[in-house]
């Protein structure tokens, strides 16, 4: 297959499996009330491409994923300032997302392809998780330093009574989002290793007949 062709083929594919990834983020098995949910694997997709076809296509898949799944969430970012939807345009969707394509690092690095598959997912992922941290912790955190807020913590946690609202933020964050992320962290690391481990060779058989 020559270059033209190669590259053709891995654009088709990877639209396909952007595609499939967005398909799949609207099939929640859990939804929380502020933003988040747990779905069927919805990253999985995106990131067996980046795995198949290299970082800097499985980037570009990432980014593509990420502006689509702004343009569905864009009802989130009603009634706030504009700061605070920059913020989260670039930490909740545009950084986050476009990190999966993070999902390939471990390729030819490690030898056993589950492991490495799952690894890099894991990595990416956590990526995800990480940029959702900072997105709580920075651009919602002022609402943590309203009195009563500090007041109602440190009745039920009073450990916790003595914390600055920017430290309360970065600590309610990290369990919020981790209420989704971590779950679906796991699920998608099983499915991953699942899927590499059963049709690893067809899909990086596939992989290499393009490159």
């Amino acid at each position: 297959m020559n270059t033209r062709s190669a590259r053709t083929l891995n654009l088709v594919t990877g639209g396909v499996l952007v595609a499939l990834s967005t398909a799949l983020s609207f099939i929640k098995v859990f939804d929380l009330p502020y933003g988040g949910s747990i779905t069927l694997c919805s990253m999985l997709p995106v990131m067996l491409y980046a795995y198949r076809s290299g970082t800097k296509w499985g980037l570009g898949a990432g980014f593509v994923f990420s502006v689509l799944e702004l343009l569905f969430g864009l009802d989130a970012l009603k009634g706030i300032s504009g700061a605070t939807v920059v913020g989260s345009i670039f930490l909740d969707y545009l950084l986050a997302f476009t990190a999966l394509g993070l999902a390939g690092i471990f390729r030819g690095k490690i030898k056993n392809e589950p492991a490495a598959f799952t690894l890099g997912c894991l990595a990416a992922m956590l990526a995800r998780y990480i940029f959702s941290i900072l997105s709580g912790w920075l651009l919602w955190a002022q609402f943590m330093e309203v009195s009563y807020m500090q007041e109602l913590v440190a009745t039920f946690f009073p450990g916790l009574g003595s914390l600055t609202g920017s430290q309360l933020g970065i600590i309610y964050s990290t369990c919020y989002n981790g209420t989704y992320m971590l779950p679906e962290i796991a699920i998608t690391c099983v499915a991953a290793f699942l899927l590499m481990q059963f049709a690893g060779k067809q899909i990086l058989g596939l992989g290499a007949q393009q490159n």
